[in-house]
């Protein structure tokens, strides 16, 4: 059984005017919850719950977008750090070799 939902305005207290009321939008895009396409006139207070629920999973995925990128982050800065360890002790057992060269260059 499909269920439709009524011609009667709240806001008029009468039928709906349709076309006539700004209101009354189209509303083209994916459905969240099915993965159909719409493309469906309708008053935009009867869309305000499809919207939200919408605008919710657009939040969820930006949300995860974000933390996956802030992972990646944290360890490419690690490695980053491992490096610049790894360089400077390094050079701190070359350090005494470069003194020496460098002695001998200013002679």
């Amino acid at each position: 059984m499909e269920l439709k939902s009524g011609k009667y305005c709240p806001l008029l207290k009468k039928d709906c005017i349709q076309l006539q009321c700004n209101w009354f939008i189209q509303v083209r895009g994916k459905d969240m919850n099915t993965g159909k396409e719409v493309d469906e006139w309708g008053c935009s207070i009867a869309w305000l719950p499809h919207l939200l629920i919408e605008n919710a999973g657009q939040v969820r995925q930006g949300a995860a977008a974000t933390e996956s990128f802030r992972n990646e982050m944290v360890k490419a800065s690690e490695k980053s750090i491992r490096a610049m360890v790894e360089i400077a002790n390094s050079n701190r057992e070359d350090n005494k070799t470069m003194r020496v060269i460098n002695a001998s260059d200013n002679n």
